[in-house]
């Protein structure tokens, strides 16, 4: 199955980890490949040390990309995650792999849209793939079994909260 989890509401991510807690459970293997995520402490890579059938890979910096001028260095690694996506879905090493922000890299221009849909045309069978982010290509629709548009009611940020370790990151 490909599952794409979209919105501009809080809890894409998460509830792609949440799908990746419950396939471990079960005893699958599950890739999660962050697009733009680096350098920061997020919680699930803590979680991650503790189940061995988890891995979470990072392909970015700790600074954020900026949308309108990304970087050639933000499209370097776009690429390489990408590679590694292909790779493990192909090589059938997981049962799951997580494409975490990869809508957003699209959007952003580090990634053609085409690409993606070859990599989703090629799924087998056996293995279930999620993406995240918002701003999910409508091309991505027509290639997905499931999509959960994640939408924001109210959020605290509005106030002036920041956010806080091990909620939002």
């Amino acid at each position: 199955m490909i599952q794409i989890y979209t919105g501009n509401g809080k809890g894409k991510t998460t509830a792609a980890l949440g799908q990746a807690l419950r396939a471990t459970g079960h005893g699958l293997k599950v890739l999660m490949i962050q697009f733009m995520k680096g350098q920061i402490n997020y919680g699930e890579l803590e979680a991650a040390k503790h189940l061995p059938l988890l891995a979470i890979e990072q392909y970015g910096r700790a600074e954020f990309v900026n949308p309108e001028h990304p970087e050639e260095i933000d499209r370097d690694l776009a690429h390489k995650a990408m590679r590694r996506a292909q790779k493990a879905v192909q090589d059938k090493t997981y049962d799951m792999v997580i494409l975490d922000e990869i809508n957003v890299a699209v959007h952003f221009g580090l990634i053609p849209v085409d690409e993606v849909i070859t990599l989703l045309r090629t799924v087998p069978q056996d293995i279930d793939v999620i993406l995240t982010g918002r701003y999910m290509p409508e091309q991505f629709a027509e290639h997905a079994d499931m999509i959960s548009d994640v939408r924001e009611v109210k959020h605290h940020f509005h106030d002036g909260e920041s956010a806080r370790q091990g909620i939002e990151y």
